[in-house]
């Protein structure tokens, strides 16, 4: 009772602007879905969605809407008829979608939505009538009851012919609300998953990413696995299972998705510290976030071994995987449609993600190799050096790791500190600039003055000069070397 007088509180004038517009117009309007969900659950969103329904009219009526509450309006669908409007209201962006009835009566509506749980609906009137939903609620398919035992069920046996989306919808709704799914759903999701071939790699990419948004993405991951639907939306992934990685290894399929679980165990006790927290929770691209992308990476880091297969004196070797996996990455990327600075950072994170092993494993962890580590994965150091923990801990029965995991553990943390510590200061000014180069040594502009300047930047960072003087004695020497 307490959180839905909260929720109805907050929410009370906008339903009333709507309420009044519905009777103007002679209207009966029902919320229905996903915000009657989350009341029962007492989940509140930040930004909230409210869907609506009536017999017909939903486009024109969601134009009225927009119009009268001065806010954007889209039709979303001519055909079923659904509109929208999205209104800024006391610090929230509500998203308001208007749809037709899905049949004759509301009972047919809700029939054809997607899982029972968002089979409920409400008469927008009664909600100003009562104290507790629970009191003017409408469930036909027994959405209640399945939320009090945690269950995803079908509404309708029919529901995947009608939106193959749907099959995915099951797995994002039961990591996000840490659901079960019932076992004839799921019988109908091995018949139907085919149907998958037909959605919109956009709609997919947005429930892939719901599900690595979870606390516990890797177990929905390995469900996905098992009914062989991520084969259908990551087919590269199929010939992962084929290569052993070392004799008593898992495959590299197997070792990839228990790379993301490790890495979701790091996530969840790192994210305790407000850096590594707020790092992660960075919007990279219309609500997806760079932990989620972690995640991504994490599935993906290895897809380049089979395609660098090699044995060298009876060893097994994938020599170059990581250049590979960058490049195969960012075919993935393009397909599931993410955007630019996602498809650069999860080829980066790819690319790089043996470099802090590498470090490691060197007996001594040199100034320049820090310097050149936190050059070269700038923004993304954070998440390679969180990939190659992941990795590291996901490792087991390889004799050199075994003998440097202490290492490992103790100096993975340490670097992760210092770029953040890196990030608190600002960069130093340089020593030497362009001009002072192609005045002293009579240099035309040209990329030779870019090489120098990295490299000076460099021998500054490490402390080799500290004066003017210094710099210019320095790049004298760079110089006579490209000669």
């Amino acid at each position: 009772m307490e959180f839905f007088s909260r929720w109805f509180n907050t929410s009370r004038d906008l339903l009333k602007s709507i309420l009044e517009i519905a009777k103007d117009r002679k209207v009966k309007l029902y919320l229905v879905g996903g915000v009657l969900r989350d009341i029962l659950l007492e989940k509140e969103k930040e930004n909230p969605d409210l869907d609506f329904c009536l017999k017909n009219g939903a486009i024109n009526f969601a134009r009225i809407v927009a119009r009268k509450l001065k806010c954007g309006f889209v039709a979303l669908d001519e055909i079923h008829g659904c509109g929208r409007a999205v209104k800024k209201m006391k610090g929230k962006i509500y998203t308001l979608d208007f749809s037709d009835f899905r049949g004759k009566i509301l009972e047919d509506d809700l029939l054809h939505r997607d899982f029972s749980i968002n089979s409920m609906a409400v008469e927008l009137g009664k909600l100003f009538d009562c104290r507790r939903l629970n009191e003017s609620l409408i469930d036909p398919y027994g959405g209640r009851k399945d939320l009090k035992a945690s269950l995803i069920r079908m509404a309708n046996k029919k529901s995947f012919d009608e939106d193959p989306l749907r099959i995915l919808r099951a797995f994002s709704l039961a990591a996000i609300f840490g659901m079960r799914i019932e076992k004839e759903t799921l019988r109908l999701i091995d018949l139907k998953k085919n149907k998958l071939r037909k959605v919109s790699c956009e709609r997919i990419r947005d429930e892939i990413f719901k599900i690595l948004s979870s606390r516990k993405g890797h177990a929905f991951l390995i469900q996905l696995d098992r009914y062989g639907i991520l084969d259908l939306v990551i087919p590269e992934i199929k010939i992962l299972r084929r290569f052993k990685q070392r004799r008593y290894h898992l495959d590299v399929w197997g070792h990839s998705l228990e790379t993301v679980k490790k890495l979701e165990l790091l996530i969840n006790s790192l994210t305790r510290n407000a850096e590594i927290r707020d790092y992660l929770l960075e919007e990279i691209s219309l609500g997806r976030r760079r932990a989620e992308l972690l995640k991504l990476a994490a599935l993906l880091h290895d897809v380049g071994k089979p395609g660098t297969f090699r044995i060298h004196n009876g060893k097994v070797r994938f020599h170059g995987h990581e250049r590979l996996g960058a490049h195969m990455a960012g075919d993935i990327a393009v397909r599931l449609k993410l955007s630019n600075e996602e498809a650069r950072i999860l080829k980066k994170t790819i690319l790089l993600h043996l470099r802090p092993g590498y470090m490691v494993t060197n007996a001594v962890l040199t100034p320049r190799a820090r310097f050149r580590f936190f050059r070269d994965a700038a923004a993304e150091a954070v998440s390679v050096l969180l990939i190659s923990w992941a990795d590291e801990r996901a490792t087991r029965d390889y004799l050199l790791l075994n003998k440097i995991r202490k290492r490992y553990e103790r100096l993975i943390p340490r670097l992760i500190k210092e770029y953040f510590a890196k990030e608190k200061r600002s960069r130093p000014v340089r020593l030497v600039n362009g001009n002072d180069l192609m005045k002293r040594f009579k240099l035309e502009a040209s990329p030779l003055i870019g090489k120098i300047l990295r490299e000076l930047e460099e021998l500054q960072a490490i402390g080799k000069i500290k004066t003017k003087t210094e710099g210019l004695k320095a790049a004298a020497g760079i110089i006579s070397r490209q000669s």
